[in-house]
């Protein structure tokens, strides 16, 4: 096709796509329509070059038009379709048992589906056929999806927008890291699962409590619940193992995942329960299907996706940047000790903490300007995400790095004065 401008992009968009998403983005000052894109970088239409470090919540884990991930793409197409969603398939088997293999031992079954908020939504459905129990206890500012059950799931705002508030008796919000709320809760022996982000993306990546998620596993059990770790966006070897829950210690019930399956390019999702997450497909195999379910060019794609995460070099990458953001981020934060307050680290699952409300955004702008893509946390404004995919080179986060320290100043002096004034006397009186 023809490429336009940037501009002839937006203009059509706000006549017929989303209004408001554009005028927000014009707001901040912001127009971006992609054009080329390779590895860790993508050019909008004007030829403006942005290194990504956002990968779409994970959707871009292996970057951008990733050669492997392409061909086995381009191979699946030659040799199969959608296949039938009633029927089994020796593709479907394959990614099934290659997703058992890299999962707790205790995972026996994999329903394979498309997105993230369908998988939840299908989780919380299984759970509670397992505990014929109704109630669905999660964290204050998750976000667990953008549908029904997996909307209800999250932050109670999203359901209030479209009048579909979350019904209290049957969906609790508590405070994460709090592990005598979700006792209260679950002595009540209604709950059907507890699900959780295991680091919640659009509250900023909060780091858990040492034993805290073990304890929600043990929690889980001792009461009757199911424990669902929401890994959509901190799986598939962003922590450093390929889930997150593993690296915390704890065993859930159903992990859901999705985005990074896709290798960025066909969507791919999946539940992956025990035995008991599992008991409605002892008494009706129908129950759940979709026209998408266990697609057989994903299932393809995603193996290949699932062949380059447990590669020895990707894990060596995976620790290489880790190590290098740990070392680099404090360095940028002591030259504007007024604008960090510090970050949150695991894996390459970052959160970098502002002094001021809307820091993360003021921040992002600026980082957009210069040339890097990135998103503050929805729910946590002073809370800039930093997401790079798992294969980016030590060259460019050093250019991240770079980018990261002349932003700075920028969105510092976009802070009211005011409020810039208060931030400095607080670093000097050390609180």
């Amino acid at each position: 096709m023809n490429w336009q401008t940037t501009d002839e992009v937006f203009e059509k968009a706000h006549e017929i796509w989303n209004p408001n998403r554009i005028e927000l983005f014009d707001k901040f000052g912001v127009r971006i329509a992609m054009g080329d894109r390779s590895g860790s970088r993508f050019q909008d239409l004007d030829g403006n070059t942005y290194i990504n470090m956002h990968s779409n919540g994970g959707v871009f884990n292996l970057g951008h038009k990733n050669p492997e991930v392409a061909q086995a793409l381009k191979d699946a197409v030659d040799i199969v379709d959608a296949g039938n969603h009633y029927f089994p398939s020796q593709y479907k088997n394959a990614f099934v048992e290659e997703m058992l293999k890299v999962s707790p031992d205790n995972m026996k079954y994999v329903v394979p589906l498309n997105t993230g908020s369908e998988s939840v939504d299908a989780a919380i459905k299984f759970a509670r056929y397992a505990t014929k129990r109704k109630r669905i206890v999660s964290v204050e500012k998750a976000f667990h999806g953008a549908t029904g059950a997996s909307m209800q799931a999250g932050n109670p705002k999203l359901g209030k927008f479209f009048n579909m508030e979350p019904d209290e008796q049957y969906y609790t919000h508590i405070p994460y890291n709090d592990l005598k709320a979700l006792k209260k809760i679950l002595k009540k022996k209604d709950t059907a699962a507890v699900i959780l982000e295991t680091l919640p993306a659009t509250a900023g990546f909060p780091i858990p409590d040492e034993g805290y998620h073990k304890g929600v596993e043990e929690l889980c059990h001792q009461y009757g619940a199911l424990y669902i770790a929401d890994e959509v966006q901190c799986g598939l070897m962003r922590s450093g193992e390929m889930w997150a829950v593993q690296k915390f210690g704890a065993k859930p019930d159903i992990i859901v995942t999705a985005k990074g399956l896709s290798g960025g390019y066909y969507p791919m999702a999946a539940v992956i329960m025990d035995e008991k997450a599992a008991a409605w497909m002892k008494k009706d195999g129908f129950a759940h299907t979709t026209s998408f379910n266990g697609c057989e060019v994903g299932c393809i794609t995603a193996l290949k996706v699932l062949e380059i995460l447990q590669r020895p070099e990707t894990k060596e990458n995976v620790d290489m940047l880790t190590d290098f953001f740990a070392t680099e981020l404090p360095k940028v934060m002591e030259k504007h000790p007024y604008f960090f307050t510090g970050f949150r680290q695991c894996g390459v699952i970052m959160g970098l903490e502002t002094s001021f409300p809307y820091g993360a955004a003021l921040l992002m702008v600026s980082m957009i300007k210069n040339g890097v893509w990135c998103v503050f946390a929805d729910f946590d404004k002073s809370v800039l995400q930093f997401k790079p995919n798992l294969l980016m080179d030590k060259a460019t986060a050093q250019e991240v790095i770079e980018k990261l320290d002349k932003s700075c100043d920028d969105a510092w002096k976009k802070i009211p004065a005011p409020a810039r004034a208060a931030l400095k006397a607080k670093v000097k009186l050390g609180k």
